[in-house]
Order: C-alpha cells, then structure tokens, then sequence
C-alpha cells in the first residue's frame, strides 16, 4: 500500500512545501511521466464533471490523472470490498493447499503472503487496511470465522494465519546508511489497481471524466480509461477519485463483452486519521508455529488486472520474464512464450485412449480448436485474457480476443 497523508488539510497545506513537492516527484514517477505521455499524446480535451449529485468544480482528464499522481496521503485505515470473476472457478482451497504442500519460500507455511494473497484472483473478498507512513502497515484479509493478516511494521514483516495459528516472518533489508528500505505497496487496493491501469495509458486510450459520484460517504471524480483498439477483451475502466486527497477509492474493470465487472474494488469505510499505533503491533500467539522467511525486498504483487509501463501494456511482461517476445502494442499487446517443444496435441492424432490423440481431445474440450498461416492450436478463453497454445509449442497471451490471437500467431509465424 502506497503511503498515506494524515488529512485533507495536511495535504492541501504541504502541496506548496518544496521538501514535499520533491518527495512526491520521487515516490511517483510512473504516474507522473504518464501524465506527461497524455498530455503528449492523447490530446486529452477538457472532459467536464458532469451536474451530479455530488456537485464539484469542473476538472479535466489530464487535471484528475495530476491529482491521482501527486496523492500524498500518509495515514489511513479502511475497509475494502474486492470482487474478481474471470470466469474461473474459485481457488482459494487451491492456494492454500499449495502454501502448505510447498516448500517455497515460506518453507510450506499457510501463512506465508505469496501464496495466502493468490485467494483474491477470484471470488469477492473483504479488506482491513491500515497506514501510517512508508514503514507501518497493515492488510487483514477476513474469512469465516478466520483472519489472515499481513503486518509491515519498521523492518519486521509478519503474516499471520489465525486458522492454522501459524506466522510467516521476514525482515526488510537495510539500505547503504543503515534504514530499513521502504516496503513496497500492499497489494489489492484501488490506488495499486488504477496505477497499474495508469501505465498503459497511450495514444491508444481514451481518457474522459464521467461525472461524480460518492464512495464511503466521500465526495469523487469518476475517471473513465477506455481502449481505442479494436480487440481487446478491455470494455472499461472506472475509478472513483476522492475529491480532497486525490486517493482512488473505487476501481472497476468492465470487459468488453459486457457483464459484470471483472474487478471491482473500492472502499466501503475510510478515514484519513492517523491509526492507533496496537493496529501495527504484532506477537506470535502462544503455540503458534512460526516460519523464518528470511529477508524479503517486497511483499509478492496480487493478481492485478494487467501488467505495462507507459505505452505498452506487455513492457513489463517482457522484462519479468526475461525478454519474453511481445507482439503488438497498446491493449492489443500478446505476449509470446516458446516452449522448444511439442505443444498441445490436436483431438485429431492417432492413437487410442491414454495416447497423444485422447489427450488432445480432452484438452481441446475446454477450450476453441484454431487454425490460420500458423498451423493450429487450441484457444483457451477466462472474461479477461485468453492463451492460444499452438501444435509446435508456442503459447500467446493477452487481455485479446480469440481473433486477435490468431492474427499475433500469424504475425509471430
């Protein structure tokens, strides 16, 4: 999680300290340079605020994507509704089994945030967070008659499973003059969502204010990014910008077959007082199995919607993944990966039950058999990103249509 301004107040005044200005212009680069990009590229015209209820004075697109970048809110709590539905089934029992049955990183502790956090990619799921500056933090993720926590408090980070009364703790390395580095944001909130959307905004986006509306009883702006690229599974995203602070309060991914939202998060309390310091302490119950992690550089990202930086949405992919071939650009950017081998054996093989040809039908099953100038594959459809595995062995992936991906395997032929 970002950190937090105390209140609106506090942030209005330190806008005009230089000190401030230059903590902001270093904390939130991405979002600045993407302001720039805009204002560049996509002509943002001034979109009004509609005559809604709330009434606020009128800003621009490239004035609201300002606010949201300049945001230097230091401390809050909150509590935040998460639903996701990519079409798949829910795995929460999933994620668990693999934290306890692995020997990863947390060395199989149900505890341990990296695979704890996998619940949120489905399913509608509540959030306690809390902030009180870039070194204490703290995510609740609350479950039937359980809790799981995730506390950042100085070097210490502590993840806590109430249902198996088991603790994962890390530390957080040093920097060259002896501080403990800043934690990196806790995940699943509207500002790391709408950060996230931020960087792919382009000459391929349309970026308009959609009137206001209110969020946990505060005044917002509506900002609607919308691809300007045909075939993108991308209808619309909507995110509900506070009006005071500039903190995004609501995040909603719609996709463009229509439906209910892919992603939908947003506050439903939230206040911007400074939390009790009991919020970040943290002691391992008696009894409670404890699991060393070691030094941790950043807590593990959550399952967000889509990966880029400014102008291309599949930018990071490629670097994560150690310069894994991109094909198209915008919305409209597949991700190419080469598995140097077989892939997925066409229904049509020879071979009896057990054998390559049964494997490829029961496979195939789930998925649209295809075929263009790249030979054939199977493509495999969630509401928001779809994977074309071909018969040689590649496999493309992207918030696309099935279209779309024959086209990128055509082009990547």
């Amino acid at each position: 999680m970002a950190p937090y301004a105390s209140d609106d107040s506090t942030t209005a005044a330190g806008a005009g300290e230089p000190g401030i200005r230059r903590r902001r212009t270093a904390r939130y680069v991405v979002p600045v340079v993407v302001t720039g990009v805009a204002a560049a590229t996509i002509g943002l015209v001034p979109a009004l605020a509609d005559s809604g209820d709330p009434d606020l004075p009128d800003v621009t697109a490239q004035q609201l994507i300002e606010r949201i970048a300049e945001s230097d809110v230091q401390q809050m709590s909150g509590t935040v509704r998460i639903s996701t539905d990519l079409g798949l089934p829910d795995v929460g029992g999933l994620a668990g089994g693999t934290a306890s049955g692995s020997a990863g990183r947390g060395g199989g502790s149900s505890a341990d945030p990296s695979a704890k956090l996998t619940e949120l990619v489905s399913g509608t799921h509540t959030l306690r967070v809390a902030a009180d500056g870039p070194h204490r933090q703290r995510l609740s993720l609350l479950e039937d008659a359980a809790e799981y926590s995730l506390i950042h408090d100085g070097r210490d980070v502590w993840g806590y499973d109430s249902k198996s009364n088991e603790v994962y703790h890390a530390t957080v390395p040093e920097t060259a003059g002896g501080r403990a580095k800043e934690r990196s944001e806790l995940p699943a909130t509207p500002r790391d969502l709408t950060e996230e959307a931020l960087r792919a905004v382009d000459d391929t986006t349309s970026v308009t204010v959609d009137g206001t509306a209110q969020v946990a009883g505060r005044d917002a702006y509506k900002l609607l990014i919308e691809p300007r690229q045909e075939g993108s599974t991308i209808g619309a995203i909507s995110v509900a910008v506070d009006a005071g602070t500039g903190l995004p309060l609501k995040f909603t991914l719609t996709p463009a077959s229509g439906g209910a939202a892919v992603v939908d998060a947003g506050f439903t309390r939230v206040s911007f007082a400074k939390p009790p310091a009991s919020a970040f302490d943290f002691t391992p119950p008696e009894g409670a199995k404890v699991t060393e992690g070691g030094e941790a550089d950043r807590l593990p990202p959550a399952p967000r919607a889509g990966r880029g930086t400014g102008g291309n949405p599949g930018g990071d992919l490629a670097e994560e993944f150690g310069g894994l071939k991109v094909i198209g650009e915008g919305w409209n950017a597949v991700a190419v990966l080469d598995a140097g081998g077989r892939g997925l054996p066409a229904a049509s093989a020879g071979g009896g039950p057990g054998e390559s040809g049964a494997l490829g039908g029961f496979l195939g099953s789930f998925g649209d058999e295809v075929s263009g100038e790249f030979g054939s594959g199977t493509v495999f459809t969630t509401r928001l990103v779809n994977a074309l595995i071909t018969e040689d062995g590649k496999v493309y992936a992207g918030a696309v249509t099935k279209d779309a991906l024959v086209k990128a395997a055509d082009a990547g032929k």
